[in-house]
């Protein structure tokens, strides 16, 4: 996921080159963004923004037309995520570009992430 957004959460120049190289590789390659505004434990819609690559332009794609699967679940670990304060240990590339040492992979995160969705633990 890319942080690269600007104040009016369309994607920057920056993002869209990026997402253009990746389309080059991938068919069907989408470029999705969190909208930060929406983020929070008692948002019932996914907080994304999706956009798909049309006649080699980067296109909002109608928020009606995405689904995603398990999003109550989602919005759950989420919600643990945030009141832990865990989420703060989220680390993205450029963070790691800044600062080579920290991991970009988020390995801790993620297996906390296995944890907490982990049918054995109730949460789900």
């Amino acid at each position: 996921v890319l942080k690269l957004v600007s104040f009016f959460h369309s994607p920057t120049p920056c993002a869209l080159k990026i997402a253009d190289k990746i389309a080059e590789q991938f068919d069907g390659a989408v470029l999705l963004m969190l909208d930060g505004s929406k983020m929070s434990a008692d948002y019932r819609v996914p907080p994304i923004v999706m956009y798909e690559r049309k006649d080699s332009r980067w296109t909002l794609k109608d928020k009606h037309t995405i689904m995603m699967r398990q999003w109550e679940e989602t919005r759950a670990v989420a919600s643990q995520l945030l009141d832990t304060g865990d989420h703060m240990t989220l680390v993205d590339f450029d963070s790691h570009l800044d600062d080579i040492t920290r991991d970009w992979t988020n390995q801790k995160l993620n297996h906390k992430i296995s944890e907490l969705s982990c049918p054995a633990n109730g949460t789900i």
